[in-house]
Parts: structure tokens; C-alpha cells; sequence
């Protein structure tokens, strides 16, 4: 039985959608590593074809020469769980996620065995891991509400089995729509009838109250008319015209964030950090609690490697106020690993200085 199949019995639609892209490759960011394109579209072309005996010796050979390439890694592990040989595809994802921890589709891979194997905690652990490497990673999140209801029915079915008059066989049954294939047995913790829907829960109707009487208004006293006064006539003050507003230079501004943008990269570039820092608003944490643990966590993954070369290209630049959203390409190149993609950042203008407030990937 294949990965996609395996996950369908036993996850759901959800995360079956993720076995599907992981089997095509389509959600991978490592298409441009540096491993010859022939290659990889052989292997591909095998996984595709369902023919994984061929495509695990063609991956095989290949790793002989480049043992740590991470993209034909990645189709191994793939291969591998084609195959049905799921412990042997989980320590190839491990092993990936231990020599490239930026990489979030290795992870999230790892999830999808490790839900195969009713294994929902390291699942959930796993996804959560993939979404900290790449915070707009949707599948992840996907994936791992999946996961989370998942440990949801777990749950609800240990109470139903400890107590049968518990109320929770509608959240059971709710949550159990996620995966039809587990409907039949609501009930069966229980010791009633699958067949039969499960019970719900009355609540009382809420019966609004009457509306207030309404008092009439008493009738009005006749009083004597007053005399009319005399107009005033009002003297009219001629309107200051309004002061034009300062008109900003857009593409002034534009240049200056471009400019931004290019100093952020020659500092990443050049592994210095008080310079990459500053290129951040001083709040920035990156997802990581504080912005001491977001500067530690940069460090280390920085100056770890031996070189790093990052370009950036088609800059785009939409500005409103001291605000500006950017969309450009990234060229990142560290050691032997090669990613292009297209990055999204949200900038603010602090004194004088336009600065990183937040960075995602995608457009």
C-alpha cells in the first residue's frame, strides 16, 4: 500500500492531499539544489511510473558519488515510502531534518509516516517544527489541524469508554466527520449500536421575554405663543483655504526601501551579524518568543555555514504611508544547498529608516 493510500485509511482527505503532493514533488522548495536536472527527472518520472525499485537504485547509485545532496535524499525517502518501507523512510526524513533544518518539507514528511503509524504526538511535533522553519507553510498548518483532531477523537472516545453517559459523543461524532471511514464505530465505545446516529444533547429553547409596556406621553399644555425675535444676521468669515499636504516621493521612497533590502542581503551575505540585525525592527522575534532567542537561533544557523551568497532580484515595492509591502526573488546559496523563491516582506519607515517588521515566504 503507498503512502497516499496508507494515509487515506487512516487521516483523512486532509492529509492525503499532503501524501499526494509529497509523492509529485510539487510543494518542494529545493528544485534548484545543485543536482543535474537529468537525474532528478529520472527518478521523478520512476516515482511517478509507481516503478520505486527503479527509482531507489537510480537514487541509490547517485548518492554513492554525493552521499549529503539533500534533493535526491529527499526523493529516496519518497521511494522508500512508496515501498511501504516506512521505518527506513523515517530515518532518511530524520536524518534530512538533522543536516538541513531550514528545510520544512522534510518534516512534514516525517509527520505523514509518523500519522501512518498512529504516532500523532511525533506527527504533531514534526509539523509544528515545519511550520517554525517556514511560518506560511499552509499544507503544515493543514496537516496539522488534521493531526490535532486526530488526538480530539483519541481523547473523546477514552471518556466515552469510562463513562458511557458522558456528553461528549456529539463532539466525538462532529470530529469523526473528518474521517468517514471511523463514523461506524461513534457508538461502539459506548456498547450501543453503530448504525444508529449519535445521541444529541438537548438544550433548553430560550424564550424571549414580553416586551415592556410602553407609557403614552402626556398631553401637551397649551402655553401663549412667544414672539418671534428679530433676525440675526450672521456675519459669514471667509474659509482659509486648506494648505496643500507635502507631496511624497514615491519612487524616492521606493529606491530607499530597494536599498534597504540590498544592505539586508550584503550583510547575510558577508555573515555579519550586527548589520543583519539592524536590518529588523526592534519587536522582530521571528516566531521565537523573544528577540534574544530569534537572534541566538540566526547566529547559529549563520555562522554555521562555511559560505552564504544571497541575491535578491524583481524587487517590488508597494508603499502606503510609512508602510510598504515588498515581493522579490531570493537566491540563496550556503555550502551545497541552492534555493530560488519568491519572498514577501512588510516593512515600516522608523526614524528615517525603513525596517523589516515581517518576512514570509510566497507572494
Amino acid at each position: 500500500m503507498s503512502l497516499m493510500h496508507a494515509a487515506a485509511s487512516r487521516f483523512g482527505l486532509r492529509l492525503t492531499s499532503l501524501a499526494a503532493q509529497c509523492l509529485t514533488v510539487a510543494a518542494l522548495s529545493m528544485t534548484t539544489l545543485s543536482v543535474r536536472a537529468d537525474d532528478i527527472a529520472d527518478v521523478q518520472k520512476l516515482l511517478a511510473a509507481g516503478k520505486n525499485t527503479e527509482a531507489l537504485q537510480k537514487a541509490d547509485q547517485y548518492l554513492n558519488g554525493k552521499p549529503r545532496d539533500p534533493m535526491m535524499r529527499f526523493l529516496r525517502g519518497i521511494s522508500l515510502s512508496q515501498a511501504g518501507r516506512s521505518a527506513e523512510a523515517v530515518t532518511v526524513f530524520t536524518k534530512l531534518t538533522e543536516d538541513y533544518p531550514e528545510l520544512p518539507e522534510p518534516f512534514n514528511n516525517l509527520a505523514v509516516l509518523y500519522a501512518q503509524q498512529g504516532q500523532y504526538d511525533k506527527a504533531r511535533n514534526a509539523l509544528e517544527m515545519a511550520i517554525r522553519t517556514n511560518p506560511s507553510y499552509a499544507t503544515a498548518y493543514e496537516n496539522l489541524g488534521d493531526v490535532y483532531a486526530k488526538l480530539a477523537s483519541q481523547a473523546y472516545s477514552k471518556a466515552l469508554q469510562i463513562d458511557t453517559r458522558s456528553a461528549v459523543a456529539p463532539k466525538l461524532a462532529m470530529v469523526r466527520d473528518l474521517f468517514p471511514k471511523e463514523r461506524n464505530s461513534i457508538v461502539a465505545a459506548a456498547g450501543g449500536n453503530a448504525n444508529q446516529p449519535a445521541p444529541v444533547v438537548a438544550r433548553p429553547a430560550v424564550v424571549p421575554p414580553p416586551p415592556a409596556a410602553v407609557l403614552a406621553p402626556p398631553a401637551p399644555v397649551a402655553t401663549p405663543p412667544k414672539p418671534a425675535p428679530a433676525p440675526v444676521i450672521a456675519k459669514v468669515e471667509p474659509k482659509p483655504e486648506p494648505k496643500a499636504e507635502p507631496k511624497v516621493d514615491d519612487k524616492a521612497a521606493e529606491r530607499d526601501v530597494a536599498s534597504a533590502i540590498e544592505r539586508w542581503a550584503s550583510a547575510w551575505s558577508r555573515k555579519d551579524m550586527n548589520g543583519y540585525y539592524a536590518a529588523y525592527t526592534r519587536d522582530f522575534n521571528g516566531g521565537k518568543g523573544s528577540r534574544k532567542d530569534w537572534e541566538a537561533e540566526r547566529r547559529a544557523r549563520i555562522v554555521s555555514k562555511r559560505s552564504i551568497d544571497v541575491e535578491v532580484s524583481n524587487i517590488d515595492v508597494d508603499i502606503k504611508g510609512d508602510k510598504a509591502t515588498v515581493r522579490y526573488r531570493q537566491a540563496y546559496r550556503a555550502d551545497s544547498l541552492n534555493i530560488n523563491s519568491t519572498k514577501r516582506l512588510e516593512m515600516v519607515r522608523s526614524g528615517g529608516k525603513w525596517l523589516i517588521a515581517k518576512e514570509s515566504a510566497g507572494s
